[in-house]
């Protein structure tokens, strides 16, 4: 009977958890997506940082508005090689041209990195090369605390502040909701705890 009891018991305790999860689920997968998303405001900068790794235009019209708000002269945007062998950066600079934005907003950094950091390298290379001391970094919501981390340790020299441009598939209150957002949500999570590890 003890044994019995104590089944019962156990079984009682784990369908309440279930039930509690089920209940509160949207809280907290909504605050495992919000520690990715870590949003400074746009200040003054000497110029305009894009990240690779868009590819609905949402980074570089971002920051073609700050450019056009007056926040910096020029937005430099990072692209490895992508489709066929065409450069991201040139393929986003041709989109927001095509979208209204004066190509002379833009200065295309072509490079041939392949992770966040090893981008962020290549950048920081070039902004020193450049005597950039203050930039805003633009990227997509759910990447801004990973690339912040990344950018600030390899750059503690140069002032960032990083602005998140939207993402058409991921919401802090609902990328649950479509596949893609659960792609990128496990994708970003994977390469977070990756970073954490030195991998």
């Amino acid at each position: 009977m003890p044994g019995t009891l104590r089944r019962f018991r156990w079984l009682v305790a784990v369908a309440l958890a279930l039930v509690l999860v089920l209940v509160t689920y949207p809280i907290w997968l909504t605050a495992l997506a919000g520690y990715l998303v870590h949003s400074d405001a746009p200040v003054p900068a000497d110029m305009i940082v894009v990240l690779a790794g868009d590819f609905t235009g949402s980074r570089i019209f971002t920051a073609g508005g700050l450019v056009r708000q007056g926040f910096a002269g020029k937005a430099l945007i990072s692209g490895p090689a992508g489709v066929y062998g065409v450069y991201e950066s040139d393929l986003a600079i041709a989109l927001a041209v095509r979208n209204g934005y004066p190509a002379s907003y833009f200065v295309a950094f072509p490079n041939d990195s392949k992770s966040t950091a090893s981008e962020s390298e290549v950048v920081i290379a070039e902004l020193r090369r450049l005597h950039v001391h203050k930039i805003d970094l633009v990227t997509s919501n759910f990447h801004t605390r990973r690339a912040a981390r990344i950018f600030r340790s390899l750059a503690p020299d140069i002032e960032a502040h990083v602005v998140a441009a939207p993402d058409r598939y991921f919401t802090t209150n609902g990328w649950w909701k479509e596949r893609e957002g659960r792609k990128t949500f496990l994708m970003e999570w994977m390469k977070t705890v990756g970073s954490w590890l030195g991998m």
